[in-house]
């Protein structure tokens, strides 16, 4: 083992650094989508009510959507390596815990330390990424390594937790986690070096890190109770206003503080501001994709879970292989250019899912909108991750990478929350003004009310990009917080 890891710290060491955080980053993405197949078993196995199963899911979200800002300062502030190493652990000994689950208050409890893992993983292993490798062709390819990674997970999950749930039990879909983290911790402090930012004044921001924090998973925990108990309710009402409370809150004091959670200056890149936007309404689209279009091979065309999973191949393999295409493209032509034509294509990828029939045909139906949408992802994520990462400074690597994940993240819980709504609302008035119909043609021509609603929200990212994204990013205003130095330590 010993010489093995001398002959990797012979190789350039930063590759295969970066072996080791996507390998991370993969896990995190796999989670957000690898339980929901398995759910059906979980009801059964545990005695799960219809209202509280949800809660496998949501508690993992909450967590995940609203610790990631906060995560990612302070893996600038207390190290990346460190952060990353002790959210891994969190999120592997958690993984363990879910598996062993005994009951549904004990499976919901190791689901939200799961998340909260997460939530520390992702923005320090992006921004020990940008770290490692200098703004332009190296960092943009790995970029691309990252992009395939994270935009194959999620269709990944849903082939993975099929088989794992139909040839073993609900629980692999946990325990699966338990081995590769391990590895992966085992090979971090070889292979991966220590930065942070070092203040003459350790300073954190405990009023805005609660404000923020609290403003976002209370938007996250009001978009997934929507879905089940209205927008109009008045506890949903409340809870949105409470959340936008607290995000304004945020803002204020962000603007007085000496050594602010997310320092405002940051969005004068107006390349990291437009790419940023585009990451919430690229994330509301692909990530409600995924859920109608599982719904639809399921509920329309009695997909089993395992076909389910087998027919994301083609879109997986897509991202795959473009993905490393894309960080070429951006580094050519730049991400102005490449990111609109990446959120064009999904947006025709779901209209091309708006016209799916209720007989539907994997080849003729959704093999095009796969093949379409899976090359626009990789079009999409990588430049969009590029731009929003584009001439942020070292000191804030960890930070600008906990706000574009928090963008896709909190994107996707309003883009599933509305989504699921617009969907449901449309069959509803379909098996109202036709009665008797089947229950598939009503399911489909929900699905396709949504799916268009959906082709929107990607195109408006498209013009998004396109105006706001800068040919030629800028870089980060010179003029940090003057106490603020890069220390870096092998």
């Amino acid at each position: 083992m010993q010489s093995l890891l001398n002959r990797l710290a012979g190789a350039d060491r930063r590759w295969v650094g970066l072996a080791v955080i996507v390998t991370a980053q993969f896990m995190v993405v796999l989670d957000v989508a690898i339980v929901n197949v398995a759910l059906p078993t979980i009801k059964t196995d545990l005695g799960f009510s219809e209202s509280s199963l949800q809660w496998v899911v949501t508690a993992y979200a909450i967590l995940f959507g609203g610790m990631l800002l906060l995560g990612g300062r302070m893996a600038d502030l207390l190290g990346r390596r460190r952060l990353f190493m002790a959210g891994l652990a969190l999120f592997t000994i958690s993984s363990l815990l879910d598996g062993l689950a005994w009951s549904e208050g004990s499976l919901i409890a190791f689901r939200a330390l799961q998340g909260l893992g997460a939530a520390l993983v992702s923005p320090a292993a992006l921004s020990t990424l940008t770290v490692m490798f200098e703004e332009g062709r190296e960092r943009n390819k790995a970029l691309g390594i990252w992009g395939a990674v994270s935009g194959s997970g999620g269709a990944a999950g849903v082939l993975l937790g099929g088989a794992l749930t139909s040839s073993l039990s609900w629980s692999w879909v946990f325990f699966i986690n338990v081995p590769v983290g391990a590895a992966v911790l085992f090979l971090s402090p070889r292979l991966l070096t220590e930065s942070r930012v070092e203040t003459a004044r350790r300073h954190f921001d405990l009023p805005g890190a609660a404000s923020i924090t609290g403003g976002l998973m209370i938007l996250v925990y009001a978009m997934t109770r929507a879905v089940q108990h209205g927008w109009g309710t008045a506890e949903t009402i409340g809870l949105l206003a409470a959340s936008a409370v607290l995000v304004a809150a945020f803002v204020g004091i962000e603007l007085r503080s000496e050594a602010p959670l997310l320092p405002m200056r940051l969005f004068r890149l107006r390349t990291l501001t437009g790419s940023n936007v585009a990451g919430v309404l690229l994330g509301a689209a692909t990530f409600s994709q995924f859920f109608l279009l599982t719904l639809y091979m399921q509920q329309v065309l009695g997909y089993s879970a395992m076909q389910t999973g087998v027919a994301y191949i083609t879109l997986t393999l897509a991202i795959i292989v473009v993905a490393n295409v894309s960080q070429a493209l951006a580094l050519r032509f730049g991400v102005r250019r490449v990111l609109p034509v990446g959120l064009a294509m999904s947006a025709t990828a779901l209209a091309l899912f708006a016209e799916l029939p209720v007989s539907g045909h994997y080849f003729w139906n959704l093999f095009p909108g796969f093949l379409i949408g899976g090359i626009g992802m990789a079009l999409g994520f990588v430049p969009l991750t590029i731009g929003a990462l584009a001439g942020v400074r070292a000191g804030d690597a960890g930070v600008a990478s906990g706000l574009v994940n928090t963008a896709q993240q909190v994107g996707g819980a309003i883009g599933v929350a509305a989504a699921t709504t617009i969907a449901a609302t449309s069959t509803s008035h379909y098996l109202g003004s036709h009665p008797g119909a089947a229950a598939g043609v009503a399911l489909t021509h929900g699905f396709a009310s949504a799916f268009w609603a959906l082709a929107g929200i990607a195109a408006l990212a498209a013009v998004v990009a396109a105006v706001v994204v800068e040919s030629a990013p800028a870089m980060a205003p010179a003029e940090p917080e003057p106490e603020l130095a890069l220390e870096q330590a092998a």
